[in-house]
């Protein structure tokens, strides 16, 4: 375990910035495992390729992801002054979000509940 006080372990931990470009995207109304199909494709890939691979990936997901990357690429260009040609995608990754609970009528009185996912999608640039 850690030696110290927790405020102090919180203060040490968050500390430490992370500099790299980055874009996150939450209650994006898609499942994460939808997401996830995409993400695994571009993974590794440098910024063109991958937009490549987007742009032509027939999933609803690949649009959202897609305008995602292009944001984190403008944060790479305008925040941190890096080369939009050099750049690769380190992480990307989906967590879950909040579910929306809707109800829809069966037979006989009864009823189904649909969830309607949400997830929260990250993407994280860096340069070669």
């Amino acid at each position: 375990m850690a030696k110290g006080h927790r405020s102090q372990i919180k203060r040490e931990r968050n500390a430490v910035k992370d500099t790299r470009p980055s874009a996150k995207l939450s209650y994006a109304r898609v499942s994460v495992q939808k997401a996830c199909f995409v993400l695994d494709a571009i993974r590794g890939k440098d910024v063109k390729t991958a937009q490549a691979i987007l742009m032509y990936n027939p999933r609803y997901a690949s649009s959202i992801i897609l305008k995602l990357l292009r944001s984190a690429i403008a944060n790479a260009e305008n925040n941190n002054g890096l080369n939009a040609d050099d750049l690769y995608i380190e992480e990307c990754y989906a967590n879950k979000g909040p579910t929306m609970k809707r109800i829809r009528p069966r037979a006989q009185g009864r009823a189904d509940r649909i969830q309607k996912r949400t997830s929260h999608i990250t993407i994280v640039l860096n340069e070669r």
